[in-house]
């Protein structure tokens, strides 16, 4: 049998190039080699978000009409929303009794999301129960299928190390061996920094989405920060200062092309804004399948409501399965 891998995005809505990089390109060469289990966390971002849920169902739809359109396969993957599975919140109950307070405290990405909530909503926002537990509901998302790996970034191995902590002493208290510690499973995936350098982030208003126009790729393209200390087209520019632009090249262009682009700019033959019209031809190139086929999603939203419907169900049978061994090894009714 496959081991079984398990892995989520918050339900932001429509997802963006980072997403696809980051995440989604890595899950659709999983999803052959593993048992693969991905789901929209909607509880999560209600986390942060409690008091924003006028757009919350159609952002579910969205991040699951991305991961259609980009290669996940219900036929082979089962997609599920978190709230549809209410086993997971059940687990949650059960894990967080066993795990210590400072443990949740300490985790690094709670800590993150603290300090953005406070920047955004003022200094003496309250940090609500519900976003103090986001360590130990992440860790009964993983834990209710019993994933063996977790597929993440290089950012969130510190979520799957207090998994594994919890999975431990879950064992250990109730002397069993029925959870596995699960591993991080690293994408190796390269990363794409917003159009002003930063982060990519919807919030921040840098990114570029999936379902992102021809039109509106090239004009957000043509945003993007080059080498600042070049004046005129035709001085020589220098490659590995360019802030955005050149990192996009050796993101989306073979290695020929690229060191190509490399030669003109040093050249002074290339002029940034020439550069980022033949940039943004080539992303729009790469995902023009991939919007097509998000097109199709988009005018079938039946389609995409029985297989957020049919996975859900499916996750549940596993769910319902395990959460029962998980009762009858603590001695709950």
């Amino acid at each position: 049998m496959k081991e079984r891998i398990v892995s989520g995005m918050r339900s932001t809505g429509k997802l963006h190039l980072g997403h696809y990089l980051g995440v989604i390109q890595n899950w659709v060469k999983l999803q052959n080699e593993y048992d693969s289990y991905f789901f929209v966390a909607d509880w999560h971002a209600l986390t942060t978000k409690y008091d924003k849920t006028e757009n919350l169902r159609q952002d579910v739809k969205d991040v699951v009409i991305d991961w259609l359109a980009c290669g996940i396969n219900p036929e082979i993957s089962t997609i599920y929303v978190q709230s549809l599975v209410p086993e997971t919140a059940e687990l949650n109950i059960y894990l967080s009794m066993v795990t210590p307070q400072n443990w949740v405290e300490r985790d690094p990405t709670l800590k993150d999301m603290a300090k953005i909530l406070r920047t955004k909503e003022g200094a003496n926002s309250e940090v609500s129960y519900g976003l103090m537990g986001y360590p130990v509901l992440m860790s009964s998302d993983i834990m209710l299928f019993n994933a063996s790996a977790v597929p993440v970034g290089i950012d969130q191995v510190a979520h799957i190390e207090i998994t594994r902590d919890i999975a431990r002493r879950f064992n250990n208290i109730y002397k069993t061996q029925f959870f596995n510690e699960p591993k991080p499973l690293l994408n190796n995936c390269s990363l794409i920094c917003g159009l002003d350098g930063n982060k990519m982030g919807k919030s921040f208003k840098n990114d570029i989405k999936i379902s992102d126009s021809e039109e509106e790729t090239a004009k957000k393209v043509m945003t993007a920060i080059t080498d600042r200390s070049r004046m005129r087209k035709d001085d020589p520019g220098h490659p590995d200062e360019c802030e955005v632009a050149f990192k996009y090249w050796k993101i989306f262009a073979d290695e020929s092309t690229v060191q190509n682009v490399r030669c003109e700019c040093e050249k002074g033959l290339r002029g940034c804004a020439d550069c980022k019209k033949q940039l943004g031809a080539l992303i729009n190139e790469k995902f023009a399948p991939i919007r097509e086929k998000r097109k199709y999603y988009e005018s079938n939203p039946a389609e995409v409501e029985k297989i957020i419907k049919e996975g859900s169900e499916k996750a549940c049978i596993q769910a319902q399965k395990n959460l029962k061994q998980i009762k009858e090894i603590i001695g709950m009714y």
